[in-house]
């Protein structure tokens, strides 16, 4: 039996003073300290394990790029160490038959535990809104080819992305629908009017196959690699906003103070709440490494002060760890709850998963204990610590 005391997000609240209790791989108490429990208390914060849906490497390992097992679990790792307990590799747009290899090599990762789940990002996206993805290699949406990338990742894909106003996509999505895999909008020069009614369609299609405890669509790292939103032309981030507003969306942000400005994360914060937000670090090979060039789905990428780009000047990605993005909100002004619920409960139900995202009783013993400034002290993963 093992136990920490001390500060603890139960729900969405800190208790200041707080028993979490697990055994084994489960939790079997989270509730006031007890007579028998420890009198030392943690001088920082007791938290679940954080859930980054969105990551392509870290630790100086790319899972685009790729070759050994042993290289994916390099990435994991890297962010395991750092508090992220639940991770969800992305995979990125190549020539087709290497990203067949690549999903089939996440796939063993899922089976070794590596990693939780697998977004396939690519290669159905706009040309115009390419970003970071190699644009040599997109393509128009086509069910056969779905097919085959969805078999590749041997059941672990959770999600696709897709361009909606792409040629193909209505069709696309009804299939992933029928497989019981989310769309996942991203890289788009879509209008709003083909966001709204895509996502509408979207919904109306995972409850009509009787997929409703998938959830909803999601949106890849809202306002990056997407038209920009203009008072006369709004564009798709205007409608995304209002979809997750009602909860028919969930929208991913990177906010780690590069890809989107402060004041606009905790705006949006502020406009939607946590639960249709979920935090993503979206990094790639060079998260917790030296500036330097790595390698993002074939393309080469510079890293100066911390910030990722491809020679032509386009992002490429994140360097950081999902509790630093967690940290750089919190200094937005968002609350310390809000902040790791978006990192937590919010990810965990995207990814359809009732037993992670929060500490209660008979849930995984996944739990995060970091200092007063948020820096990780102690990472447990099904009760064990990670090393």
């Amino acid at each position: 039996m093992d136990v920490l005391r001390g500060r603890t997000l139960v729900g969405t609240q800190i208790w200041d003073d707080a028993v979490v209790e697990w055994e084994s791989e489960h939790i079997t108490y989270v509730g006031p300290p007890r007579p028998e429990d420890p009198q030392e208390r943690q001088a920082g914060y007791i938290l679940p394990g954080l859930i980054d849906l969105h990551c392509h490497g870290g630790g100086g390992e790319s899972f685009p790029d790729a070759t050994l097992i042993s290289e994916v679990a390099g990435a994991a790792m890297h962010h395991r160490r750092n508090g992220t307990t639940v991770l969800s590799a992305s995979a990125a747009t190549m020539e087709f038959e290497r990203m067949e290899f690549v999903l089939g090599l996440l796939a063993q990762a899922c089976e070794a535990d590596l990693i939780e789940g697998i977004e396939i990002e690519g290669p159905f996206l706009s040309r115009e809104r390419s970003g970071s993805q190699n644009a040599n290699y997109l393509l128009a949406p086509d069910i056969e080819r779905a097919e085959r990338l969805l078999e590749a990742a041997g059941g672990c894909a959770w999600a696709m992305a897709v361009a909606p106003e792409l040629e193909g996509a209505e069709a696309l999505v009804e299939y992933l629908a029928q497989r019981g895999v989310l769309p996942a909008w991203a890289h788009t020069n879509a209008n709003s009017t083909i966001a709204r009614y895509m996502n509408d369609l979207a919904c109306a299609l995972l409850e009509s196959h009787g997929k409703t405890s998938l959830g909803h669509p999601v949106v890849d790292h809202l306002f990056n690699a997407m038209r920009e939103m203009n008072h006369r032309a709004p564009g798709p981030t205007v409608e995304y906003l209002a979809a997750a507003r009602l909860n028919r969306v969930t929208v991913e942000l990177i906010a780690d103070g590069v890809h989107l400005s402060n004041e606009l994360v905790r705006d949006v914060v502020e406009i939607l709440g946590p639960d249709s937000i979920a935090l993503i670090t979206d990094a790639m090979a060079a998260a917790g490494m030296p500036d330097g060039t790595y390698e993002l789905g074939g393309l080469l990428v510079h890293v100066t002060n911390g910030v990722a780009r491809l020679r032509g000047g386009n992002l490429a990605g994140g360097t950081q760890c999902l509790i630093d993005i967690v940290r750089n909100v919190v200094a937005c002004g968002v609350s310390l709850p809000t902040a790791v619920l978006m990192a937590t409960r919010t990810p965990a139900r995207v990814l359809g998963r009732t037993d992670v995202g929060e500490l209660g009783v008979g849930l995984r013993a996944d739990i995060l204990l970091v200092s007063p400034e948020l820096d990780v002290e102690r990472v447990y993963r099904r009760g064990c610590l990670v090393e």
